[in-house]
């Protein structure tokens, strides 16, 4: 079982720059961004293949948001520049449990380990 843990939320003022980061307790191949607005279902932000550096991002935060990942210390982070409104939301740490091969995939099933969440504010 691996553990996450996220760190980096808060409150920012649109047009603000926050930076969130996932540390594992484990190994894992591939780390991912979530994030739940109230009254909405979780959705894809970013994702990492730890071991290649391949990247993928939602439309909604290309340009934006920068992840990257460290994988001798088996970490994530999310640099997000240019926060609007429409980003405020839980986000949560994901992480895989098997192998992952090229581009990380966007959906929930892709990983087996969650953390808890950091809540993300941006005030217009």
């Amino acid at each position: 079982q691996v553990q996450l843990v996220e760190s980096g939320g808060g409150l920012v003022q649109s047009g603000g720059s926050l930076r969130l980061s996932c540390a594992a307790s484990g190994r894992t191949s591939a780390m991912g961004w979530f994030r739940q607005a109230p009254g909405k279902e979780r959705e894809f932000v970013a994702a990492i293949n730890l071991g290649g550096g391949i990247t993928n991002y939602a439309d909604t935060v290309k340009g934006r948001f920068t992840i990257s990942g460290d994988n001798a210390k088996i970490a994530m982070y999310l640099q997000m520049n240019n926060l609007l409104p429409d980003d405020t939301a839980v986000y949560y740490c994901a992480a895989r449990a098997g192998w992952a091969f090229g581009q990380p995939a966007g959906i929930v099933q892709y990983y087996s380990y969650w953390g808890q969440g950091t809540q993300v504010t941006v005030s217009s």
